[in-house]
């Protein structure tokens, strides 16, 4: 791409998280849901989960650059976690004593492949291939902070209305605005 296109920009995200989103909103309900929750492998993947709307912002400020070369910018959060240690830190903070089991990535795929006959598949075999390989930025890649602005930091709240525990966000920067300067992180 970078061949072709002498000025390209291009985005890798992390693992992306928002309100209402696929990825912790669905993690935290089966966490609600199962006393015993399988983890894939042995829970090692490393992951840097990003906010949607960092990314959103990063794709703008990047396109406001006056700079004309190409580059790569990779979105991650500001903090790594192994996917078992993303586990038990949002089960800690919705309050649920859940046990974590590892499961062979074997077995995964043996269930990804039938999963797929459903549907309305509830994994598959594209997500078992996604959660072998760390989804991090790479040393020294352009990233969030190139862009000069502060990654989001994201708690865990209850929800009253819906009974699930949910992802809530909020960035440091509008914190800043608003002349609040704590920020909640895991």
């Amino acid at each position: 791409m970078k061949a072709a296109f002498t000025d390209v920009i291009l985005f890798r995200p992390a693992v992306m998280f928002g309100p209402d989103d696929a990825f912790l909103t669905t993690i935290l309900e089966l966490l609600r849901r199962l006393p015993i929750y399988p983890m894939f492998g042995r829970g090692r993947t490393r992951l840097q989960p990003a906010y949607e709307e960092d990314v959103a912002e990063a794709i703008a400020r990047a396109l406001q650059r006056t700079q004309t070369h190409a580059i790569t910018f990779e979105c991650g959060g500001p903090c790594v976690y192994s996917y078992g240690e993303l586990l038990r830190a949002l089960a800690r903070k919705a309050d649920l004593k859940r046990i974590l089991i590892p499961l062979p990535f074997a077995a995964w795929w043996a269930r990804a492949w039938t999963a797929e006959l459903l549907p309305n598949p509830p994994v598959t075999r594209n997500q078992v291939e996604l959660m072998q390989v760390d989804n991090v930025c790479s040393p020294g890649c352009p990233d969030l902070q190139n862009l000069e602005f502060r990654r989001t930091r994201w708690r865990i709240r209850s929800s009253r209305r819906c009974g699930v525990a949910r992802a809530a966000c909020r960035t440091e920067a509008r914190l800043a605005r608003a002349g609040n300067q704590s920020s909640s992180s895991l």
